[in-house]
């Protein structure tokens, strides 16, 4: 299990979410909606900077994560972050592990 954010998702959480050094970004699965790999569950990210993540990826001095009591939603696959300009936010990819 591994997680990349490509720099133009980097840049869109910076800018938008006004992080600095040191900051975090928490994912965790939440009810309702659905991902590429999920039915029911979505992905969702809160500002936060990390205590104990289980999982935790840094790019710039902001850490990317997730906790213990979310590994059920991540286990199994990698996740790539990339940013969607349409939208204009961020788009989350899970990739069966090789």
């Amino acid at each position: 299990m591994k997680m990349t954010v490509s720099t133009a998702a980097q840049e869109w959480y910076q800018t938008n979410l006004d992080l600095k050094s040191g900051d975090g970004i928490h994912f965790y699965g939440k009810v309702y909606g659905k991902t590429n790999v999920h039915e029911g569950f979505s992905i969702a990210f809160r500002p936060e900077k990390p205590q104990k993540p289980f999982y935790e990826v840094q790019y710039q001095e902001i850490s990317y994560f997730f906790d213990d009591i979310d590994e059920w939603f991540f286990t199994g696959y990698d996740l790539e972050i990339d940013y969607d300009a349409k939208h204009d936010s961020p788009s989350y990819t899970f990739v069966a592990e090789a």
